[in-house]
């Protein structure tokens, strides 16, 4: 997909829902994915029915409460958010999101995001299918730009779910996850993200092994 394309098809709906994206900006050594954690690793959350009254509205309240409270805006209001790679049509992404759930390939790439003034994350921003569904159901992972926090939100059969993650970097489960999926057997289309992956956890073993 050419810049202007992506322009036009990907940053522009993420605009509408508040989110301008920074291209080429994500720090160096952030981590491909996060996947794996365990309640032992979540420092926050928030879950609503889909029968939730004011369902979008409570939800926009209820993620900007856990991004502020768990520092996943800096002072610039800036975090990532994984964008699928490639993507040229809102029906292709929720061809992608409508497979079945379970060990399967992380969204490919961070992208660099400033929260506007007006902004409706789980209303426009899931409805334009790079965050979720459609509207008031959500999904997508965003991270702070120093790996702090990762957030995520997911859509389920009765209703959302979101879940703070702190250092995420750091929990043994979500590298023991990535190690896993690193070296598991793998269709063709996941070979960069696998390769990517792998060259992460290679980067960052010398600091595995200095004392704590």
């Amino acid at each position: 997909m050419g810049i202007e394309e992506r322009e036009r098809k990907v940053y522009r709906p993420l605009r509408r829902a508040g989110l301008e994206v920074i291209p080429d900006a994500v720090p160096d050594g952030t981590m491909p994915f996060v996947a794996g954690y365990r309640p032992e690793d979540v420092v926050g959350g928030f879950s609503h029915g889909y029968e939730t009254p004011r369902l979008v509205e409570r939800l926009n309240e209820d993620w900007y409460d856990l991004a502020v409270s768990s520092g996943l805006l800096d002072a610039r209001r800036e975090f990532l958010v994984l964008l699928p790679r490639g993507t040229h049509t809102h029906q292709a992404v929720l061809r992608q999101r409508s497979r079945p759930y379970g060990r399967r390939a992380a969204p490919a790439v961070w992208t660099r995001v400033r929260l506007l003034d007006r902004w409706d994350v789980m209303g426009r921003g899931a409805a334009s299918a790079f965050l979720g569904l459609r509207a008031g159901h959500p999904g997508f992972g965003m991270m702070a730009l120093d790996g702090s926090v990762y957030l995520g939100c997911s859509t389920g059969e009765n209703g959302v779910d979101a879940h703070a993650v702190a250092h995420p970097a750091r929990s043994a489960n979500v590298l023991r996850y990535l190690e896993w999926y690193a070296h598991r057997d793998a269709p063709l289309a996941e070979r960069e993200l696998r390769k990517r992956v792998a060259d992460w956890l290679a980067d960052r073993a010398p600091s595995r092994a200095e004392p704590a």
